[in-house]
């Protein structure tokens, strides 16, 4: 079945603060102990929204989370279309990008399929892309509405604390940041990072001239999303 192909080995985690615990990551179809490096997929959706912006995020997270934890981690860039099978190959897939998203039938029907195996999404509105994302996921889980996280979630704590919840990176509209959720099976299957803008934070320095302690705080709520996600 493709969806046994979310996590296709075991993961060990092994955070290196002294207080952190240690965690594991499986898929019980897969027992042969055969480590493998986590790969994180850019999400590929029509609509407009330039989907493809700042391929260095992705790699500059993955080197950081490789420095800073031993998750076995690819620091490479990969994109997936959200209507094909190889959507189950990554374990957490990211999505931003401005202006409009728009998911065909196929790509919900999958995306949903793909969520409710344990796979997990990660959005950041780059700027412009929050009213056609909420239609979206709105008609990913018709019965649902994203809910904001208290800052005592564990995503704000599960390599870092953040003690004041989502920290804001970039100013969009001169709101306060917010980190919206959908829950499958009782579990964050998708976290939306709105008004802050944190993946620009992991651009190379040059794109957006962030100032290092401002890349440094992107990059740790960074590593947080991606522990949490591989150990919910």
């Amino acid at each position: 079945m493709r969806t046994s192909v979310i996590i296709a080995a075991i993961v060990v985690l092994t955070l290196h603060e002294p207080s952190a615990t240690h965690a594991q990551v499986t898929n019980q179809e897969f027992t042969t102990g055969i480590r493998s490096a986590v790969k994180v997929a850019r999400a590929k959706y029509s609509g407009g929204g330039d989907w493809y912006n700042d391929p260095s995020s992705e790699i500059n997270l993955l080197k950081y989370v490789r420095a800073h934890t031993t998750v076995l981690v690819e620091p490479t860039y990969e994109y997936v279309d959200l209507g094909t099978d190889n959507l189950f190959l990554y374990p957490v897939i990211f999505l931003t990008g401005h202006g409009t998203v728009n998911f065909s039938d196929a790509e919900l029907k999958n995306l949903r399929s793909y969520l409710a195996a344990g796979g997990f999404l990660y959005i950041d509105d780059d700027y412009g892309m929050d009213a056609s994302i909420r239609k979206e996921l709105k008609r990913l889980f018709p019965q649902d509405e994203l809910a904001e996280l208290p800052f005592s979630h564990q995503i704000y704590h599960s390599h870092y604390d953040f003690l004041n919840g989502l920290p804001k990176i970039h100013e969009h509209d001169d709101k306060a940041p917010q980190g919206l959720a959908l829950f499958v099976n009782g579990k964050v299957a998708v976290y939306y990072t709105y008004e802050t803008n944190p993946s620009d934070g992991w651009a190379d320095p040059e794109v957006h001239h962030d100032s290092p302690e401002r890349r440094e705080t992107a990059l740790k709520l960074g590593t947080n999303i991606l522990v949490y996600a591989l150990t919910r």
